[in-house]
């Protein structure tokens, strides 16, 4: 599968980069944001993706600088390979702060670990390129320090875990309720509860969002199913609002 263009201007483009997973490991998407010359690659893999990864950034970026390397939390499917970009490239990797002292242990040479940086819980801004993306909390969903990215140009959220999807057969949601089954049953075990989906839902909804892009499965293209997601979001009983029926019987 080739690279998809999300959104294209004269100075900035969104891609997500081909499926290049197999095998048992769950599939997952990496994105590339590029402004006036300078990328950011999201949640960006582990080791058996980690060259063809790179290799396509570099493709799409051209002659330009890749600046930002964000993870969104601590999962292996996020930062498994993270030791490779930091020593191949001179980029800054962004997690929250509460990993960056669990990260290393996936091998984050001393020589470079002092460019995996902690973000305050409040997330922030980051410069790329002319534009300051935005990291938005998303704590606990499902990650105790967990982080989304907002593109203020294209108006994409880039979600993470939330609003992932697995087994379906298209990259973008055609139908929201045909699609809840792909990915109602994730959401109900690995978001922690409906209290961080409500207080999600009440941010999101103060954002100009055009597209929803998870680390899983399919994006959400277009107001409408947006509202549609955030809705579904903030009335949902997950985690710990079922935390009875995950122990069964004694």
């Amino acid at each position: 599968m080739p690279s998809t263009v999300l959104f294209s201007s004269p100075t900035h483009r969104n891609v997500l980069l081909p499926e290049f997973g197999e095998g048992a490991a769950v599939q997952a998407n990496q994105h590339l944001i590029i402004d006036s010359g300078e990328g950011m690659v999201l949640d960006p893999g582990g080791h058996k993706v980690y060259a063809k990864v790179l290799n396509e950034t570099f493709a799409q970026l051209g002659g330009g600088k890749l600046k930002h390397l964000f993870l969104s939390h601590q999962d292996p499917d996020i930062v498994a390979a993270v030791n490779g970009w930091l020593m191949t490239t001179d980029v800054t990797a962004w997690c929250s702060a509460l990993w960056t002292r669990f990260i290393p242990h996936f091998g984050v040479d001393k020589l470079v670990v002092d460019r995996l940086k902690g973000l305050p819980d409040a997330g922030g801004t980051l410069e790329l390129g002319s534009i300051k993306p935005q990291v938005i909390p998303a704590h606990f969903l499902h990650s105790p320090g967990n982080f989304q990215v907002y593109d203020p140009v294209s108006k994409i959220l880039y979600s993470g875990d939330l609003g992932a999807s697995l087994g379906q057969s298209y990259l973008e949601v055609p139908d929201f309720d045909a699609h809840l089954q792909y990915m109602e049953g994730f959401h109900r075990r690995y978001m922690s509860g409906n209290a961080a989906m409500r207080a999600w839902a009440k941010r999101a909804r103060t954002l100009d969002i055009e597209l929803i892009a998870p680390q899983h499965g399919a994006h959400f293209r277009g107001k409408a199913m947006v509202n549609r997601f955030i809705d579904w979001c903030d009335t949902l009983e997950c985690g710990v609002d079922l935390a009875a029926t995950w122990y069964g019987q004694p």
